[in-house]
């Protein structure tokens, strides 16, 4: 493939960046630009790895070895009093998303990743797409790819009537340094994956890479996601609102949360979960939260722009596969590209219909391993589903599991 088949690529997180690396690779004349202005490395929390994420990051240039990930052998599930009552043999590699971001950003030419870069439009004629910047600039290509996440303008311009949907909860998240960790909670958090159940909730945590990518013992973190039920028009625009009273729709930023959100989370740590639980979420120093959403495409392009990892599909965060996903999405595309050098619109027709097929699977499944938390039954199935999925043994076996192939 010739460079001067040019490639904007919306969104420098690790969609994006995954994509570029490959087309890059490929031969393709690639840039990257990224809405925020500093520095996403302090960003995001834990991965659960796949086996195709890392094939992905070897076609992107990545060797992701031992070094940046952390094995855990089990699985093993709390009651409220801090027992283990059940385990489950499952060997698995987490990762921290700041050492994955590291690596890509650093197999990218500097010179070809623009921050502080947010588009407001983007329009097409004939075979050229035009991308229009907040700063002014405007940039031709023959392919835009809007990797550009949950809340993708991209997404937004291709399908403006289309809104996610409020799943009903949240998933609260945060990181803690393993020496602050009390021996007692250590022993059992940082053996392997860890659950706990409270009734109508659900927490799951494991230890990942410390900020420097050090794995060795008592170098690490551990990440914790604690799935709450938050009712929408009062508790959930609450927890939006600033001690300013400003609310923030889009998500609000983790050092806006206010201290006395913060207190009722420690509170109900203290009520709901198990004591070591309850000791990691209070050491947490800047918890954050992630307002679980519901969206799905109906297809991934259009003419010379084409959606990639979260941008077209919401998929709940328990199968742990965000990454996974669009790791995916940069492989097919960077395949088929190359595959139809003369035709890049046929390489796209087979790109939309085949991630589309796969990302709607996805999305199906993620909401059955979330029914766990629902609260209202409209039918028995319903609430025959929510049982199932409440089981032990089922988020044992199935959370942050890839689901069986479509």
């Amino acid at each position: 493939m010739p460079k001067k088949f040019r490639v904007i690529v919306v969104g420098g997180s690790l969609g994006g960046l995954l994509a570029a690396n490959m087309l890059w690779r490929a031969g393709f004349d690639v840039t990257v630009h990224e809405r925020i202005g500093k520095a996403l490395g302090g960003r995001g929390a834990g991965i659960t790895a796949h086996p195709e994420m890392f094939d992905a990051f070897l076609r992107a240039g990545v060797d992701v070895n031992d070094a940046i990930g952390t094995t855990v052998k089990e699985r093993v599930l709390l009651d409220l009093k801090g027992r283990i009552i059940a385990r489950h043999l499952l060997p698995q590699v987490v990762c921290s998303w700041s050492s994955l971001y590291a690596l890509l950003l650093a197999a990218f030419p500097k010179e070809r990743y623009f921050s502080a870069m947010p588009v407001t439009r983007v329009d097409q004629e004939n075979d050229i797409v035009r991308a229009v910047f907040e700063n002014g600039t405007e940039l031709n290509a023959d392919l835009l790819v809007g990797a550009d996440g949950v809340n993708s303008t991209v997404r937004k311009q291709m399908f403006p009537s289309l809104q996610a949907r409020y799943a009903g909860y949240i998933a609260w998240r945060g990181m803690v340094e393993e020496r602050s960790v009390t021996p007692e909670a250590h022993d059992v958090l940082f053996s392997g994956f860890a659950f706990c159940l409270p009734p109508g909730e659900h927490m799951v945590g494991y230890p990942i890479a410390g900020a420097t990518g050090d794995t060795s013992q008592g170098n690490r973190r551990y990440n914790l996601v604690w799935y709450r039920s938050i009712e929408e028009k009062t508790e959930l625009k609450d927890l939006m609102t600033d001690k300013r009273g400003v609310y923030h729709p889009m998500g609000i930023p983790p050092k806006l949360i206010r201290s006395d959100v913060v207190r009722n989370l420690h509170a109900a740590a203290e009520a709901h979960l198990a004591p070591q639980f309850c000791e990691v979420v209070k050491l947490v120093a800047v918890p954050f939260f992630q307002t679980v959403m519901d969206l799905e495409v109906p297809n991934m392009a259009l003419n010379r722009i084409v959606l990639l990892g979260d941008a077209p599909f919401l998929v709940r965060p328990h199968l742990g596969m965000g990454i996974t996903k669009a790791a995916g999405d940069a492989v097919l595309l960077t395949d088929l590209l190359l595959a139809f050098q003369e035709n890049p619109e046929h390489a796209l027709k087979i790109y939309s219909a085949e991630r589309c097929r796969y990302g709607q699977y996805l999305a199906e499944h993620a909401r059955r391993l979330g029914s766990q938390m629902r609260q209202v039954y409209n039918t028995e199935e319903e609430r025959t589903e929510t049982d199932y999925y409440r089981r032990p043994d089922v988020c044992l076996k199935k959370i942050a599991v890839p689901p069986d192939p479509p």
